[in-house]
């Protein structure tokens, strides 16, 4: 007996150190720095929940003498000196055992070394500490030969796994050490080049550019040409320039196709003759009188003088609650003024069904004018068609939980929302999730949704900045998608730290003509057109919590996007004078201060070009 219960003492001792890791399963929290620019940084925390139970987190770190963070998304920031706590934001339920969610952050000065004491719900926070490498060192041409260019350069401080190469945004290489040989090139072509470190936390900034050419160029054709931009671009034609070829060069040929556009002795060219909103493609061939070099990479390029729709050439778009918040001053749709030529409708709801949109007037809202009915507002919605206005329902906003993940959803999503256009009358859509959407799926909703609603539907997307800071970004994407039937992309200009624009060479801050046309610039640059886009500000004081900036200001950034003049210290590459116009939240902000936000900005509408 005494051998058997010493037995069962150690299965049982046994038993319970199997169980250990479960029982010791806890809540982590990682930093990453996911951006670093020399003037200020970008920090991601990633909270898991590694227990069997939903848990609510609240993450607390110190920052270093001089540094801060002057915002945040994705949770609700407090500061006491250099402490800093995080805690989930309002529309965010418990975290679900096993999950994991990221908040972000945008800090000054840059060259952040990292965060210390951080602790979630007063645990040590655990998890890898691994920060992103620092900036690799100047990088110089060590050789070349016919088809290839040898690299080295400085090491990187920090963690460092590697290092890897890139010529523009392709990566050519990727390697261990601080040398590097790019090889299948073709003789006598210039490269630039610039080189990022990685580890397990990300890529570092990347180190200053440097040029190099491979050899060949003895065989006498002149060498590829660099990269070609498309400028000047109108309804009926475009400018392009490039790059000087190496070697002996006799003039350029200009292709389409296979087909030559034009010859020429110089390194630019306008092109007329072209048809209205049609992308062309071109490239450009040095020569001589042994032969032709090689043909550059194509660059395409969009023609303007596309049909803008049942809109204004440059117009005002404007929220309207179908809420009370108990601040804004309530209004009945028809209460709209005049200076609104698009009214978005704040918001369809998510139903128990993955996709689908519904909608009714709100009982707060109705309650607080005194009674507000379905009927009501469907009969003011006529009424403003009958003033010449446009109005769509905005689906999402903060705490809208519409998903749509699959293409069942997708598919509810369009049958739901245009069952709401026939029945209240709608003009179209506005995607507002701000937390979160698959590109693929809502490309595949909206394109059925045009399918029902024929050319007439309105389509507008208003994104967060960060949304809109590349093209990989699941909003971007989907921008680009639909392209073909998008009316206007208004980003929300506000509720924001400071991001970088299409300069990369600086993060603005937000509230100034910098932050508003550099971000713009992004968009502008990376694929949408001018009429695709429209800035999204504050209506005034207690309509957002950072980036309220005086209508004026709005109206400065317009005419520098539309003209290039009056800009800030930022100045855009080109004008584009087919830029859309503004977006403010909201209707009933702008109502609450006067309708000083409509009375100044609707006006200088009418100066642009």
């Amino acid at each position: 007996m005494k051998l058997r219960a010493i037995l069962v003492a150690l299965a049982t001792l046994f038993l319970s150190l199997v169980a250990l890791p479960a029982q010791a399963a806890s809540v982590t929290a990682t930093f990453t720095k996911t951006q670093d620019w020399g003037s200020g940084f970008e920090g991601r925390v990633t909270v898991t929940n590694g227990t069997s139970s939903p848990v609510n987190w609240s993450v607390q770190f110190d920052l270093p003498s001089g540094f801060s963070i002057p915002s945040a998304w994705d949770a609700t920031m407090a500061r006491s000196g250099q402490h800093y706590t995080f805690t989930p934001p309002s529309w965010a339920g418990a975290l679900a055992a096993g999950a994991s969610q990221s908040f972000g952050f945008n800090g000054t000065p840059g060259n952040f070394p990292g965060i210390s004491g951080c602790t979630v719900n007063g645990a040590a926070c655990g998890g890898s500490d691994v920060q992103v490498p620092g900036k690799p060192g100047a990088a110089t041409v060590t050789g070349a030969t016919d088809g290839s260019i040898s690299l080295s350069w400085g090491a990187a401080g920090g963690t460092v796994t590697g290092y890897r190469v890139y010529e523009g945004g392709t990566q050519v290489a990727q390697v261990t050490g601080t040398t590097a040989t790019i090889t299948g090139l073709a003789a006598c072509t210039s490269h630039t080049y610039t080189v990022k470190a990685y580890n397990s936390a990300g890529e570092s900034a990347a180190g200053d550019p440097v040029s190099g050419s491979t050899t060949g160029c003895s065989s006498g054709v002149p060498g590829k040409v660099g990269t070609v931009t498309a400028g000047q671009i109108g309804d009926t034609g475009l400018t392009l320039s490039w790059p000087a070829a190496t070697g002996t060069v006799s003039g350029y040929r200009i292709r389409t196709g296979g087909t030559v556009a034009a010859t020429v002795t110089g390194t630019s060219h306008a092109i007329t003759g072209l048809t209205a909103c049609t992308p062309y493609t071109y490239t450009v061939a040095a020569y001589n009188s042994v032969g032709e070099g090689p043909a550059s990479d194509p660059v395409t390029a969009t023609t303007t003088g596309c049909p803008i729709g049942p809109l204004p050439k440059h117009f005002l778009t404007g929220y309207w609650h179908n809420f009370d918040n108990k601040a804004a001053k309530l209004l009945k749709l028809s209460a709209v003024p005049d200076e609104y030529d698009l009214i978005a409708v704040a918001f369809g709801e998510a139903t128990s069904t993955a996709g689908e949109v519904s909608f009714s007037v709100g009982a707060d809202l109705a309650a607080g004018l005194g009674g507000y009915t379905d009927a009501q507002f469907k009969a003011d919605v006529q009424s403003l068609h009958n003033r010449g206005k446009k109005v769509i329902l905005s689906v999402g906003g903060e705490k809208g939980r519409i998903q749509v993940g699959s293409a069942a959803a997708a598919t509810k999503f369009a049958d739901s929302v245009y069952a709401l256009m026939q029945s209240y009358g709608f003009d179209g859509v506005d995607i507002d999730l701000e937390n979160g959407l698959n590109s693929t799926y809502m490309a595949q909703a909206l394109r059925s949704l045009r399918a029902k609603a024929g050319a007439g539907l309105i389509i507008t997307m208003a994104p967060q900045t960060i949304d809109m800071q590349s093209t990989g970004m699941e909003y971007f994407k989907l921008a680009l998608d639909i392209k073909d039937i998008l009316t206007v992309v208004h980003t929300q200009y506000y509720n924001s730290g400071s991001m970088l624009g299409c300069d990369q060479s600086a993060a603005y801050s937000q509230g100034t003509v910098n932050f508003m046309t550099a971000l713009a610039c992004i968009q502008l640059e990376k694929g949408l057109r001018p009429d695709q886009v429209a800035l999204g500000l504050p209506a005034g004081p207690g309509a957002a919590g950072g980036g309220v900036v005086s209508p004026s200001l709005v109206n400065q950034a317009l005419t520098c996007l539309a003209t290039r003049t009056s800009c800030g210290t930022f100045v855009p590459p080109r004008a584009y004078p087919e830029i859309r116009g503004a977006m403010t939240w909201s209707i009933n902000w702008d109502a609450s201060n006067n309708w000083n936000f409509s009375k100044i900005v609707k006006p200088h509408l009418a100066t642009l070009p």
